[in-house]
């Protein structure tokens, strides 16, 4: 793996050389810290996405919240999405911590210029997904977060900590859900494996694309935002995943899962990149449908902001003629 002093020019000033030494050292940067441009801006990137994903994320499961088969369903569910909208919240506030404002994220995220994980493009037609999105997308988030808390960008490791631990959470009661139906009737049965089988391969997706075809991995690994490759959290996830699924009593979708005691790892079947590519350019099933929702309720929101900020403003005001008083 390329490491940071390899990248660095001979001609490279004190502050380079100083930022490299923390990288190396295996430190923190803080937000006051010197950062060369193009790791601040891949921070603005990967942070700002990860926050949209959390908010856009809502959405599916929000769906069910009405439809829940019991209050304690209904009461679990509508918790997990008031942790997915803190999430979203904690990230957007480290990353402002970069330069940019949350006025600016959310501008480009409802102009359709920034990106968000392409897993929020599924539809969740039934309860089970419900059990599946925890289950398997959590998972994988999971697999993806936790070598996040070690990130070299403080503020984006600490706000991981607080995430990472809900996550685990959220993991779990995905599980419960898909456990129940398949101890249920037959047609639960079905339905839950169903499920499975539609996010199965989506959720192998969210690790991103092949190491080789992966432009920003490696630079990020360089820098310890990352700490390990896509095809290496991929694999750690299908391990965790194959145990789990035999306690479920699911099968997992994929006629080439099989160990490989050779390289100690599970062979995988050939993920459909093209059905990635499609989802992430705006072709997805449910696109055009999750960020119409999310600018229709940014534009109803508008009179809260407005509201708050004439209050803010008021507040500041009279504060300034109190201390003018004073003195």
């Amino acid at each position: 793996m390329t490491t940071p002093a390899e990248l660095l020019p001979d001609e490279a000033s004190a502050e380079e050389r100083r930022f490299t030494e923390l990288i190396e050292a295996d430190s923190r940067v803080e937000p006051r810290d010197w950062m060369p441009a193009a790791y601040r801006k891949t921070l603005i990137r990967q942070m700002s996405q990860h926050a949209h994903s959390e908010i856009i994320g809502m959405q599916p499961e929000s769906n069910w919240i009405t439809r829940a088969p019991s209050l304690k369903r209904k009461a679990i569910l509508m918790a997990k999405v008031q942790d997915e909208a803190g999430h979203g919240l904690y990230l957007y506030s480290a990353t402002q911590t970069l330069g940019i404002t949350r006025d600016e994220m959310m501008d480009q995220l409802i102009a359709g210029k920034a990106r968000y994980s392409s897993i929020f493009n599924y539809p969740t037609p039934t309860w089970a997904d419900m059990g599946a999105i925890g289950w398997l997308v959590d998972g994988a988030a999971i697999c993806n977060q936790v070598p996040l808390c070690r990130a070299s960008y403080a503020p984006y490791g600490r706000a991981m900590v607080r995430i990472c631990k809900e996550e685990s959470f959220h993991q779990r009661q995905g599980f419960e859900i898909l456990l129940e139906l398949m101890h249920g009737t037959d047609a639960q049965k079905r339905m839950a494996q169903d499920a499975v089988d539609r996010w199965y391969w989506p959720s192998l997706m969210m690790f991103g694309p092949p190491d080789d075809d992966s432009p920003n991995s490696a630079q990020s690994m360089a820098w310890k935002i990352k700490r390990f490759s896509n095809d290496e959290l991929r694999q750690r996830f299908v391990s965790m995943l194959v145990p789990q699924a035999e306690v479920l009593g699911v099968t997992l979708p994929d006629p080439d899962l099989r160990w490989n005691e050779e390289r100690g790892e599970y062979d995988l079947g050939e993920i459909d990149w093209t059905e990635f590519h499609e989802v992430l350019a705006g072709r997805g099933p449910c696109n055009a449908l999750r960020l119409q929702r999310r600018r229709d309720a940014h534009e109803e929101g508008r009179w809260v902001r407005e509201a708050a900020a004439a209050y803010a403003k008021r507040v500041a005001e009279r504060e300034t003629e109190s201390e003018a008083v004073a003195s």
